[in-house]
């Protein structure tokens, strides 16, 4: 755990390939709905818009945001996997975390839905070929291209840094 509330967990790790690491980058995406529910079990709703640090997003924005995020992580992966290098877009998350779906529906709603979601994600992962894990996504924003590969790092890292957020603040708050 690292003293920089914007990253609990610390940064990324880009590392290589191995089976090893993948089946736990793979198990990291099969249990993150679990992991976020944990984390906001019992939270009142002036918890849910606490932020989780000061000028960040709430507790509430932060599980809306992870279903976001990871909705559009998976359609990533489906067209890095079935085109050649596609395009594509990057997206607002600051704006999206002040549309009225975040800011009324219940986060319970996020949750069901990162259940659902990370349950396909799993099993299209679990059917990627070692060499198809070199294929790449374009993205505009970065001028980069991204493999497979470090998408499913981004996101494993992605899911387990949100949680963080809530648990440290938690913690913090002795919640």
């Amino acid at each position: 755990m690292t003293t920089d509330f914007r990253y609990p967990i610390g940064k990324v790790q880009f590392v290589e390939y191995s089976e090893k690491e993948k089946e736990a980058r793979l198990a990291d995406i099969l249990f993150l709905p679990k992991m976020l529910e944990y984390a906001v079990l019992n939270l009142d709703e002036a918890q849910l818009q606490t932020p989780y640090r000061e000028g960040g997003w709430t507790v509430n924005q932060l599980v809306h945001h992870v279903a976001d995020s990871h909705m559009n992580a998976f359609i990533r992966f489906k067209l890095g996997l079935t085109e050649d290098r596609p395009v594509i877009k990057p997206y607002d998350q600051d704006k999206w975390v002040e549309t009225a779906d975040v800011l009324s529906v219940p986060v319970n709603i996020s949750i069901t839905l990162l259940h659902a979601l990370h349950h396909r994600w799993y099993e299209l992962l679990k059917s990627v070929k070692e060499e198809e894990w070199n294929r790449s996504v374009f993205h505009p924003e970065q001028e980069r291209q991204i493999t497979l590969w470090q998408l499913l790092l981004i996101y494993a890292w992605h899911g387990k840094h949100h949680a963080a957020h809530i648990t440290h603040l938690r913690e913090q708050m002795g919640w």
